[in-house]
Formats: structure tokens, C-alpha cells, sequence
């Protein structure tokens, strides 16, 4: 017997990278326990608010992060499943069945990542509180919970909503607020567009990063990640499972299940580690240069003297200042830097390998392939196949 073909309404911004995840994940579950279903769609459900209450569908999936959603649907009564943030008071979900993000998880994942670098101070960059930023609200309150109760001080600025008109305004006070805090700090950013703030303030500034400030953000964002001279690092949500969640649950709810209040909290993937957090304690200042000086330029081919050139003191003096702090020497670090860098952009794009040689300052793929073999024992082909099969199977 077949199943019935239910129409299906996806109430989400297809404009945010989150809500593109949370779409792809229902896809997944579409697939996986083939349903037959007619799925109605827009990239932008705001221009059509008032058309739900008139929707004649058999399902809904919503984000109900935005309160004007929620207010539509809450009095629905058609099986619907909610998305959106996590709460701390229970009293504040929504009272239909509810699948959310973790805020708490997430903003643990990079405090966390930040703590474990040795660093005692930390410091979070939200957006102002307002209805439609109860998510932002939720981590921050989390952040200033988490980061007392180590003993530690929470340092937090909203900032303000930025826009074309108000850039320079907010990007002032960004810079004031960066300016004052104590260093070294890591800061926890409640987005990575709010992160790529940091790291473009940072530059401006010279403040190093993330010697001096370390950054992660929140969404993993592929499509930006690499906007900024420093790649930033970033905590994964689970937003797909969060999508093949809401879905097979709605599949139930249309097979006859009760499923009133029902609650699932997805935990973040993690924290896909990048530069802007790969902070190290350093104690003296010609090596915190150096190492600044080796992130940003080992893959423009510079050699040692180049980096003695500019922190200005003998080669001797600063190599044995070097291998003392690091544990390694200027050219090995030279080597590492590149070398991490060309394994990033194997796993995470798909850049010829010639162009990837180029990039990271190789004199040619023919070399990249030598280093390859030599430290992974594989090429960069394999390599690429290699980490993609591991990903899928995690």
C-alpha cells in the first residue's frame, strides 16, 4: 500500500547559510525514508507572512526563530514542527513539537576551544538584544554563565546592527571596545559574519591575531570563511541534523503519532579550528612578532632572513629565541605553515593542485606532490579522496 502524498511547506530564509542547512538536512531525510511529497518553497518566506494563514497543506516545518512565524503558526492546526534556538527557560519553547540548536553547546564548544589554549581572558561580540535576536541573547547569557562560573571575567559588547549607512559608526566603536580589552583575549563571536568584524577591525588596528586575539565564530560558513586575510575558525552546527530531525518527525505526526510537546536539542559538530584561533602562550615579544610575520607571509615564499629582516635583531639571537619558545626552528615553522595551509585548501576546495602550489608558495605541484608523500604518505589527490570519505562516514 502506498503512502499518501502529503504537500509540505517550508516556512525559511534560503538566504541564510543556517536556514540553507536546515533545508538540506529535511532533503536528506526526504531521501532516506523516500517520501513521496510535494514540497512548497520560497528563498525568502518573509514576503509572504500573511499567505500561511491561509495555506492549505498537510505539514509545515517553520523557523521559528522569527516571532512573527511563531505568532502565525502557534494556533495552526496543521501538523507543524518548529526550528530555531535553544532556550533556558522551558517556559519560553514554543508549544508544538520543537527541534533546536543547542545555543548553550555552542558557545561551550568555543569558549572551551579558546581555554584550552591557555588563554584566562574572554570576551564575546553579540548583536543587540531585540525580538528577532532571542537566539543571540540565549548565547550570550550562556557565555557570561559559563565564563563566570570559571572565575574568569566576561567581556561583552553588542555592538551595533550594521548597515551601509552606519558602517563607519559601528566599526568605530568595534574598535574602541577591541582597544580596551585586556591581551591576550579570545573572543567568541555570536556568528562569523560578527567574526569577520573582528578580524577586519583587528587588521585595521594591527592588533595581531590571533597572538593577541584569538577569534572563533559560530556557523562554520563555507561560502566566507576565506574573505578575511585570516582564516577563521568556527563552530560547525549540526543544522542538517537538526533539518533530518524536524522532518522525521513531521513524518510521524502525518502517520497519526501524537507528538505535542515533543523537544530535541542538537549538539554542534565542533569547532573546525583555522588561524585566527591557533593561539600559542608566548612569552617573548621578538617571537610573537615572528610567528604574526609567519602566518601571514610563509605562503608568499618568504625565507629566514626575510623574518630576521623584519623583527630587526641578529639571526643567531632570534633562532635560539625561537627553537626555545616553539620547540622547532624558523625554517621548520616556514615549512609547517605552508604546508598546513596546502592541506586546508586540498581538503577544503576543489582548487587544482597546481593552483594550490601556487597559492601556498610552492615552486611547483611537482614539489607540493614530494612534500605530500613525504608527510602524509600520499598525494594531494589521495589526500582530498582520502579525508572526503572519512567526513561522509563521521
Amino acid at each position: 500500500m502506498f503512502e499518501k502524498r502529503y504537500r509540505l511547506n517550508l516556512v525559511f530564509n534560503a538566504n541564510k547559510v543556517y536556514d540553507r542547512q536546515v533545508i538540506e538536512g529535511i532533503g536528506e531525510y526526504l531521501q532516506a525514508a523516500q517520501c513521496d511529497w510535494d514540497v512548497y518553497f520560497e528563498d525568502d518566506f518573509r514576503s509572504r507572512l500573511d499567505g500561511l494563514k491561509h495555506w492549505k497543506g498537510d505539514g509545515i516545518i517553520a523557523d521559528f526563530d522569527n516571532p512573527e512565524v511563531e505568532e502565525i503558526l502557534k494556533g495552526t492546526q496543521i501538523p507543524t514542527v518548529a526550528v530555531g534556538g535553544s532556550y533556558q527557560r522551558r517556559d519560553d519553547y514554543p508549544q508544538l513539537p520543537y527541534v533546536a540548536t543547542d545555543n548553550a553547546a555552542l558557545v561551550k564548544s568555543a569558549y572551551q576551544h579558546l581555554k584550552r589554549k591557555g588563554l584566562t581572558e574572554f570576551g564575546f561580540y553579540g548583536v543587540p538584544a531585540n525580538k528577532y535576536h532571542r537566539w543571540s541573547s540565549e548565547r550570550q547569557n550562556a557565555f557570561i554563565d559559563q565564563v563566570s562560573s570559571d572565575g574568569y571575567r566576561p567581556h561583552v559588547y553588542e555592538g551595533y546592527l550594521t548597515s551601509t549607512q552606519i558602517w563607519e559608526t559601528a566599526q568605530q566603536g568595534l574598535e574602541n571596545w577591541l582597544s580596551d580589552l585586556p591581551k591576550p583575549v579570545g573572543i567568541v563571536a555570536v556568528t562569523d559574519s560578527r567574526a569577520r568584524h573582528l578580524l577586519q577591525v583587528c587588521d585595521h588596528l594591527n592588533i595581531m591575531v590571533p597572538e593577541h586575539v584569538a577569534i572563533v565564530g559560530i556557523d562554520n560558513e563555507n561560502m566566507a570563511r576565506y574573505l578575511n586575510r585570516t582564516a577563521l575558525s568556527s563552530v560547525e552546527q549540526g543544522c542538517k541534523q537538526m533539518g533530518y530531525e524536524a522532518a522525521k518527525i513531521l513524518h510521524r505526526m502525518l502517520l497519526g503519532y501524537q507528538l505535542d510537546k515533543s523537544l530535541v536539542l542538537v549538539d554542534p559538530i565542533g569547532v573546525q579550528e583555522r588561524q585566527s584561533s591557533d593561539y600559542r602562550a608566548l612569552k617573548d615579544p621578538h617571537v610573537i612578532q615572528a610567528m604574526h610575520f609567519i602566518r601571514h607571509n610563509a605562503c608568499r615564499g618568504v625565507k629566514v632572513a626575510q623574518v630576521v629582516d623584519y623583527i630587526g635583531i641578529s639571526r643567531t639571537n632570534l633562532e635560539a629565541r625561537f627553537i626555545d619558545e616553539m620547540g622547532c626552528s624558523m625554517h621548520e615553522q616556514l615549512h609547517m605553515t605552508k604546508f598546513s595551509r596546502a592541506c586546508e585548501l586540498i581538503i577544503s576546495t576543489n582548487l587544482p593542485f597546481d593552483e594550490i602550489a601556487r597559492t601556498c608558495g610552492y615552486p611547483s605541484v611537482q614539489y607540493m606532490y614530494t612534500v605530500s608523500r613525504k608527510n602524509l604518505g600520499m598525494t594531494p589527490g589521495e589526500y582530498r579522496v582520502s579525508s572526503r570519505l572519512l567526513k561522509e562516514g563521521s
